[in-house]
């Protein structure tokens, strides 16, 4: 029989009741503690996930050394997870963290430092990439039906969707705004595509024209808080990697665009492929026998991929499986982030090589 693991939630915002709701599923785990800074907000989350057995934290501290707690859930802002994740670390805890790995590369590189000397695993919460459709495209570039992968163009783009909860508008709390909250996801999904190559260098932009404005269209999700608001609108990039391959990111909270759109196309030597929004599968695109021939996936698993990453970690807990979305991933996309940012700040291609 598995060996019981006891995982400790830091964090009780909507994203950790999805993982509580995922690791219900995942035989033989126990939610053992739950930490966040006001009581009646950690009792509240406890009744409504039926968590009785859990004990309740709002020092966070004393959850990471509680010897009923063999794995720590980190479901905080971005600011919080580097010390968050190194105390676990510290204190002999396995530990995964919701994206963005942390703040910035120089934060993630600390954290994979700690996971090393403790001899325990860190890894980063990047479900996108268990979607069935980026698994079949990842296998495609693998088996080298599409060729040599030069060119991927992802976009996470919404709207109006700038969180009205949370702390989403706050650079200080969060490092920015939709490049490091879903454009980190695109990027993610990209990067693991074509082989997970080491960048090179770095261009980007960076706007913020409607957040930190009373709205003047009714927004779909309430009012968000536009007077803290200091992360960008909408993000672009252009990235290069070693071996020759070059990707773009778009990301938007808010953008003058017809509607809400994900898509991630690669196109290489021998073929190209696309996924998202408005596609079924995965649609692939080559020359066949002398003529140009597009060609669809009839059917792809109907997968979870939050459940699927929730059950990954577990097993890697219990030594079952090698890490799938180990610290040093975050911290490649964290690489990609930085360079995107720091571009448009400085108005110049960056060089993000180290």
């Amino acid at each position: 029989m598995s060996k019981t693991i006891r995982v400790g939630i830091i964090g009780t915002g909507g994203i950790a009741r999805s993982h509580v709701n995922a690791l219900k599923e995942v035989p033989g785990v126990e939610i053992t503690a739950i930490a966040d800074i006001k009581p009646e907000i950690v009792a509240k989350f406890k009744a409504d996930l039926g968590l009785d057995k859990a004990v309740e934290y709002t020092d966070w501290k004393k959850l990471v050394v509680d010897k009923n707690v063999d794995a720590v859930n980190v479901c905080t802002p971005n600011g919080l997870h580097k010390d968050n994740v190194i105390a676990a670390l510290k204190a002999g805890k396995h530990a995964i963290v919701e994206k963005p790995l942390a703040m910035n590369a120089k934060e993630g590189a600390l954290m994979c430092a700690a996971a090393k000397a403790a001899k325990k695993t860190l890894t980063i919460g990047f479900q996108q990439r268990f979607r069935p459709d980026v698994q079949y495209i990842a296998r495609l570039v693998k088996d080298g039906v599409l060729g040599d992968i030069v060119y991927c163009r992802a976009q996470w783009l919404r709207r109006r969707g700038i969180p009205s909860w949370g702390v989403f508008g706050r650079k200080d709390l969060q490092g920015g705004g939709p490049m490091i909250d879903i454009g980190v996801h695109a990027l993610d999904m990209a990067h693991y595509i074509c082989g997970k190559p080491a960048p090179l260098t770095a261009s980007g932009a960076c706007y913020t024209y409607l957040g930190d404005k009373k709205p003047e269209a009714t927004p779909p999700w309430g009012e968000w808080d536009w007077k803290t608001y200091t992360v960008e609108d909408l993000a672009v990039g252009f990235l290069r990697f070693k071996g020759g391959l070059s990707m773009t990111i778009e990301s938007s909270f808010a953008a003058h665009i017809e509607e809400e759109a994900f898509r991630l196309q690669v196109m290489g030597t021998k073929g190209g492929a696309m996924i998202g929004s408005g596609i079924t599968g995965v649609k692939v695109f080559t020359d066949i026998s002398g003529k140009m021939v597009n060609m669809q996936t009839a059917h792809l698993p109907n997968d979870d991929c939050f459940k699927v990453k929730i059950k990954n970690w577990i097993a890697v807990c219990r030594g079952e499986m090698v890490n799938d979305a180990p610290g040093e991933d975050g911290l490649m996309v964290q690489r990609l982030l930085d360079g995107v940012y720091n571009s448009s700040e400085k108005g110049k291609e960056v060089d993000i090589s180290k």
